[in-house]
């Protein structure tokens, strides 16, 4: 998808993300974990945003926006809770704008992450957490070339409930 790019999350993409979140606000709830209450404010945001370029730079996360034709945010994507040593490990995690659901932009989005996982970041494997009832998610992954291999049983809280959650991998075999 030529008109489709990840790219590091930077100071100055607070606004995008706020307008990103807020409208995909009641989209997101079903599987999201429970935001902060000043995650929807500008500050809330730029918090974050300062925190993840922290992880960054401690290799501890990547942080990406997804855009359309260059500049359009239209999701999130990053790998998260890197482990290096023995494991050379990360998990795997994105959202997409509802819009924007259904064109194939979240999976190729994960292939660009795991690209980048494997190439530059050196990673073996990419791990990602689906809710079993999500069928979408695991659609993409498991097109992004990511296996099925088991339940994590009561793993994440959403919504106040304990939920199960399916775990899908991608190996770097080079």
């Amino acid at each position: 998808m030529e008109n489709l790019s990840i790219r590091l999350l930077q100071e100055g993409d607070e606004g995008s993300l706020l307008a990103f979140e807020e409208e995909n606000r009641a989209f997101f709830q079903e599987f999201s974990v429970q935001r902060p209450d000043d995650f929807y404010t500008l500050e809330g945001q730029r918090d974050m945003l300062k925190t993840r370029l922290e992880k960054s730079e401690e290799d501890q996360g990547y942080h990406f926006g997804i855009f359309l034709e260059g500049d359009e945010l239209i999701g999130t994507i990053g790998l998260f809770r890197i482990e290096r040593g023995p494991r050379q490990m990360a998990i795997i995690g994105y959202s997409l704008s509802q819009k924007h659901n259904g064109k194939g932009y979240a999976t190729e989005a994960v292939r660009q992450l795991v690209r980048y996982g494997f190439d530059v970041l050196g990673l073996h494997r990419i791990e990602a957490g689906v809710m079993p009832k999500n069928g979408g998610s695991i659609r993409v992954l498991e097109k992004a070339g990511f296996e099925k291999e088991g339940i994590s049983r009561k793993s994440v809280k959403i919504n106040g409930a304990w939920e199960d959650h399916l775990i899908l991998a991608v190996i770097n075999e080079d």
